[in-house]
């Protein structure tokens, strides 16, 4: 009767240890869970645009700022910039830009005119991996921004 009792025991731990390795230590695809930077309360230069399928490199001095309130400062690669915004979790929206009202060369003002467009077009999805923001709007529409080294 002992050694049944033993063989019992011994059973039911095996499937246990078994049960707790199949249990174990990794969730099922979800890949590493990481918390999101922050993209407020830091200076971004854009570096690139993509809008309407056509992809464009940004002016030197493209940059923005986007503060606790959600209002953005900055230059869109030729005139400066404001506007009032808002952000829930990984979603900002923009709305009007109020703008400087410079002349630069047609590269730099093409580049403003689609940049400023994306901005306000809707609500954009933010991204971050270690020191790059990618806005993406509903629209596929994409601003990749890095982290300004001149904080």
């Amino acid at each position: 009767m002992k050694r049944h009792e033993g063989c019992a025991s011994l059973t039911v731990t095996a499937v246990l240890v078994l049960f707790a390795v199949a249990c174990g230590g990794r969730a099922a695809d979800s890949g590493p869970v990481t918390a999101q930077q922050p993209v407020t309360g830091i200076d971004w230069r854009v570096d690139g645009l993509t809008a309407g399928g056509v992809a464009r490199r940004a002016p030197a001095a493209a940059h923005l700022r986007i503060g606790e309130d959600g209002g953005a400062v900055g230059n869109l690669g030729c005139n400066w910039f404001s506007a009032r915004g808002t952000v829930h979790g990984d979603r900002i929206t923009f709305g009007d830009l109020r703008t400087t009202r410079m002349a630069c060369d047609r590269d730099r003002m093409d580049f403003e005119r689609a940049l400023a467009h994306t901005l306000t077009a809707g609500t954009l999805t933010a991204r971050t991996h270690d020191a790059e923001l990618t806005l993406t709007g509903d629209d596929g529409d994409r601003i990749q921004l890095r982290r300004s080294t001149a904080e």
